[in-house]
């Protein structure tokens, strides 16, 4: 082994959840790794990469949270394996970077005790410093230092300059580090629990002193909290908060829904009249901008719906949300635990499923992952949207509420109210699992941080464009060919379509679909909607692009479908994608997470024929009062 001042460490950033940890990850290199304030949302290790003023260049593992590490859920285990070398392919870190929050030092310490007995280089970053400064929380870090044997610093990973002692200090101790290509193992020092709280709280009596005194106003959270975790204040202040989400949904984003679509219409009518009438003209309007174009408007939906979520994640509210609805949950067999990974499902079911390892029950976790494809992932909200903004009409309701706002809301709650009967029904099949009570870590409130929202709205973009440009994209060509060819003969009644492969299809699935009110057209849809459920609004544009000749061209989806349909069939959709069966990447995350076949097949089965029985029962009903 050789000292080599180019050498390339690699560090391994461990900490407790919500001390600043991903944000401090961020600061160093730049990744664009979402921020949350709860536990659990860094399930997997992230890594990157930055270069040092030196030119020196570093690689960062950020990994999960945790408080030990004697682990006891699967996140906490891949920072034991990974930081003691018995992770597969994964070689021993060359130096640790323990973060602790400031303000929360007492447990913060007990983690870097025990990363101090590994006996790996180890740097303590002092987390969340201004916090700490207006609890008037005095901390002496040279004193720290001394004691623990180890560099201290301070840092504050919202701010530019939150960290450059940090960077100065790595640098030193990368110019003492020693390139190895070990892959050797280090077993965890046998230290009991009270022996290392016993040192962390000696430690903390040294070097740590509060000037605030018992007759001190209560901290602003705490003040806050009196009335958000009040038990009848705070569901109500809850459930106004997810009403007032989903009416901006539609009030905000008319004006630049109203700018894409006139831009894809502009689009299409300037191929149109550029190219020859012919195959390429035909692939290129009805194909890509009328299939997905067509998806491709509901973009500020998407946008608006998750910058209230990332509000609510960064400011701290949503850890209060999972107790306030711990005793709701409990109620079907859950802990509030629970919610997490069922928030994650909003933006997409895989995330969420991927999320419940922080659940320590195998039972409660196995019951989450099956009713985490009934919360309304972000893939529902085009066909939702579409549906609604044909149907129901652009009014106010009691003076100030959206009428379509008011329906977008409560097809959410449907599904969170499907999901909670769901987890009833499993918990009847499957016993009822040993109840424990909620114990969650409720960090600070505190204003979000601007570069955390930007980070997270880009990343959302960043992935529903690229599935447009992607996976909806591929799905509408194949989708353009399948319903263009073998083409109609001379003098067919019907459109080209309707002689086509997609169009065959579509005819045979409607012997199955007819008593819940859809016809060929939205059957030929649901197919490649397995595949992503965004997909079938861009499949319905293709199908009615083609299935319309002269003048009708011209006009976009919504006033198409709004003559084609009936209202029971509309409201038959919607409530089919309520329960619509999960899509594939799903059900192959199911797969992964669970080791078996069985799940992820009776996951499928389960919600198609709720999907199929909802959408009965809704069509049928809504003929007998309409009179359709």
């Amino acid at each position: 082994m050789t000292v080599n001042t180019l050498f390339s460490p690699r560090i391994a950033l461990v900490g407790n959840p919500n001390c600043g940890k991903t944000a401090l990850f961020n600061r160093l290199t730049g990744a664009r790794q979402k921020v949350a304030n709860y536990a659990g949302v860094t399930i997997e290790r992230k890594e990157g990469k930055f270069t040092s003023a030196s030119g020196r260049h570093w690689h960062v593992l950020d990994l999960p949270g945790t408080y030990s590490l004697q682990a006891i859920t699967p996140d906490e285990k891949i920072t034991e394996e990974v930081i003691t070398g018995q992770r597969a392919n994964e070689a021993l870190p060359d130096a640790i970077l323990c973060v602790v929050d400031a303000t929360n030092l007492k447990r913060g310490l007990r983690l870097a005790l025990e990363l101090k007995n590994l006996g790996l280089p180890l740097v303590l970053a002092i987390n969340m410093m201004d916090v700490a400064r207006k609890r008037a929380i005095h901390i002496d870090v040279q004193a720290m230092q001394a004691a623990l044997g180890i560099p201290v610093v301070e840092t504050v990973a919202v701010d530019t300059k939150g960290v450059d002692t940090l960077l100065s200090e790595l640098e030193s101790l990368a110019k003492t580090l020693k390139q190895s290509n070990d892959t050797h193992t280090i077993e965890l020092p046998q230290h009991s629990p009270e022996e290392i709280q016993a040192a962390a709280n000696a430690i903390l009596k040294a070097c740590v002193q509060s000037t605030i005194s018992d007759g001190d106003q209560l901290p602003l959270s705490f003040r806050i909290d009196n009335w958000v975790l009040h038990p009848v204040i705070g569901p109500l202040i809850f459930a106004s908060l997810m009403f007032l989400v989903f009416q901006a949904v539609f009030a905000w984003a008319q004006p630049p829904m109203d700018f894409i679509k006139g831009s894809m219409e502009y689009i299409g009518a300037l191929v149109e009249s550029s190219l020859p009438e012919g195959m390429l003209q035909g692939l290129l309007v009805k194909g890509v901008i009328g299939g997905a174009g067509s998806v491709l408007v509901f973009l500020p939906q998407i946008v608006i719906l998750f910058f209230f979520i990332l509000v609510m994640e960064d400011s701290g509210y949503l850890p209060r949300a999972a107790f306030l609805l711990d005793r709701i949950m409990g109620k079907v067999g859950l802990s509030g635990r629970a919610f997490i990974p069922l928030l994650s499902s909003f933006a997409c079911a895989i995330p969420g499923i991927m999320a419940t390892r922080t659940i320590q029950n195998p039972r409660d976790r196995l019951v989450t992952i099956m009713i985490a494809p009934l919360m309304t992932c972000s893939a529902r909200l085009p066909v939702y949207a579409l549906i609604i903004a044909a149907f129901i009409p652009e009014r106010t309701v009691f003076g100030i509420l959206s009428l379509q706002g008011v329906v977008l809301f409560v097809l959410y709650v449907a599904g969170i109210v499907s999901a909670m009967l769901v987890a009833l029904v499993f918990k009847r099949l499957w016993g009822k699992a040993e109840q424990h009570p909620l114990m969650l870590e409720l960090p600070d409130y505190r204003w979000p941080n601007l570069r955390n929202l930007t980070i997270g709205l880009w990343e959302r973009i960043k992935i529903f464009t690229t599935r447009v440009g992607t996976i909806i994209l591929a799905l509408m060509i194949l989708l353009w060919f399948l319903s263009s060819f073998p083409g109609a003969p001379e003098n067919a009644p019907h459109p080209p379509i309707y002689y086509s492969f997609a169009g065959y299809l579509g005819r045979l699935l409607e012997y199955l679909f007819a008593p819940i009110g859809f016809n060929w057209q939205i059957c030929i849809a649901l197919v490649p909607g397995l595949a992503a459920r965004e997909v079938a609004v861009a499949a319905l544009g293709t199908v009615y692009a083609l299935s319309q000749t002269g003048e009708e061209l011209s006009h976009s989806l919504e006033p198409l479908i709004s003559h084609s349909w009936s209202l029971p069939t509309a409201l038959s959709l919607l409530a089919w994608y309520v329960f619509a069966p999960q899509c594939i990447a799903t059900l192959s995350v199911v797969k992964r997470e669970t080791n078996t076949l069985r799940y992820p097949v009776l996951m499928a089965a389960y919600l198609f024929g709720l999907a199929y029985f909802a959408s009965l029962i809704t069509y049928q009903v809504a003929k007998l009062f309409t009179g359709v």
